[in-house]
């Protein structure tokens, strides 16, 4: 398939959303490190950054070529590789926050979360880029804004239940509990916003909402009732403070919403079934009207008959 010429604006605010964030976590890890090691630390960053920006001046392209179209392959390997690695300097940052215990400053880790809140949402929102599809322009389809927003919701839940590993607690989590929190983070941010561009770029110019059920459903597993559990555990197990009731909220409205709509989903595939039922119904009625009423049409002699017998 050949790509129209790609969006420059695009590909400019998709670059620098992703450098910025990068750049962040740059300066994170080599604040973090002291004497010859952040020399090291500095000279593997710079190297790294400098490799990631080779692919992203590639795949950044490719994105902003099929931002006016309802396919988003591109966006999702740019949505996996930027996670992936941005994942992987993040994991480095909490390990050193956990190492210096010492160190207890809440100004620079709640400003790590702020900057993973805004940059990790925006660039999906970014990578969508709904109002750049065409046909969606046209038709001004309302379901899909409404979407996007609780994609962007669960991405803030999960970011939530991640920052509670390096911002400062009173009582720490046991390791298991760390890292298995941390890598089931990991892999939903991963995972479900890949597939929510995969369902828009599977239904094309045709978005049928009742059919783009796989991302609501495993959201509403892995996010709205697991990190319910998740927080109850922390807040009652673990007398955890700074948990968000505020999200558990939001899960359970999203629960109640996620419900309704199945149920209408069902409501709207009966529907149709039962239309079709009735107007097979109606055509063989009509069918069999028409055989009876040919049926019973008297015969009439004809004219020539009647000569012939005279």
């Amino acid at each position: 398939m050949v790509l129209p010429p790609p969006d420059r604006r695009h590909v400019c605010l998709t670059t620098i959303v992703i450098m910025t964030s990068m750049a962040f976590m740059d300066a994170y890890l080599v604040e973090q490190n002291q004497g010859p090691r952040k020399i090291g630390v500095c000279i593997i960053v710079l190297v790294g950054d400098i490799c990631f920006l080779i692919v992203l001046r590639y795949v950044a392209v490719w994105v902003g070529a099929e931002v006016k179209t309802a396919k988003r392959g591109y966006a999702m390997i740019l949505w996996f590789l930027y996670i992936f690695v941005l994942e992987i300097k993040l994991y480095f940052i909490f390990q050193n926050y956990k190492a210096d215990k010492k160190n207890l400053e809440t100004v620079a880790r709640k400003a790590l979360t702020l900057l993973l809140s805004i940059c990790v949402p925006g660039l999906y929102l970014v990578l969508v880029a709904l109002d750049s599809m065409e046909y969606i322009r046209t038709f001004r389809k309302k379901e899909d804004p409404g979407r996007l927003f609780w994609v962007a919701l669960d991405l803030l839940d999960i970011l939530d239940i991640q920052a509670n590993l390096w911002e400062p607690h009173r009582t720490g989590l046991p390791i298991w509990a760390e890292g298995l929190m941390f890598f089931y983070c990991y892999i939903l941010l991963l995972i479900l916003p890949c597939v929510s561009l995969s369902e828009i770029s599977m239904q094309g110019e045709h978005i049928a909402p009742q059919k783009m059920m796989l991302y609501p459903v495993l959201s509403l597993v892995t996010i709205n009732i697991v990190t319910i559990f998740i927080r109850a555990i922390n807040m009652i197990l673990f007398q955890d403070s700074r948990v968000s009731t505020i999200f558990i909220g939001k899960n359970i409205i999203a629960i109640a919403t996620k419900a309704c709509t199945f149920l209408e989903y069902k409501r709207q595939v009966k529907v149709p079934q039962n239309a079709i039922a009735l107007e097979l119904q109606q055509n063989s009625l009509s069918h069999n009207q028409t055989m009876h009423s040919a049926q019973g049409i008297p015969h009439e002699p004809s004219p020539t008959s009647e000569i012939l017998d005279t």
